[in-house]
């Protein structure tokens, strides 16, 4: 299965402007640029993207650990807080934190945790930020 994304831009850092959009509709061209990734301003950037893709990653894979423990969430809600700083060599994704708020009927705080732990140690999202990127480039 694959699923993509896709960013269009122009111009140059500070001044230029782009797009974000998804394949499946949920973005489209969904504005981004300098100012909303370093300066607070509306639109988008791509550490909250990868912050909702990885809340929502984890959350559904918990999801699956919890049911096969015997457990169903009657909610979770998880928050995941991405760190970009600057570097030597520029900017980098130095830390993602989950924080995740959970009510499970008759849930058991050990077992909980232990189901968190391996949704967080299993979720493809988790498992991608520890991976290698490949890429093919091309001019038009």
């Amino acid at each position: 299965m694959k699923n993509s994304g896709s960013a269009v831009w122009s111009g140059g850092l500070k001044d230029g402007k782009g797009s974000i959009s998804t394949q499946s509709g949920a973005l489209k061209e969904y504005p981004y640029g300098f100012t909303s990734r370093f300066e607070g301003k509306p639109g988008t950037n791509p550490e909250e993207l990868i912050g909702a893709a990885h809340a929502g990653c984890f959350t559904m894979a918990l999801s699956n650990i919890l049911g096969e423990a015997g457990m169903t969430a009657e909610r979770m809600d998880t928050k995941a807080d991405v760190t970009l700083e600057k570097q030597d060599d520029g900017f980098a994704i130095t830390a993602v934190h989950l924080t995740l708020r959970a009510k499970i009927p008759g849930a058991d705080n050990a077992k909980f945790q232990e189901c968190a732990a391996k949704a967080k140690a299993g979720c493809p999202v988790s498992k991608l930020l520890k991976a290698n990127v490949t890429l093919d480039a091309a001019l038009a």
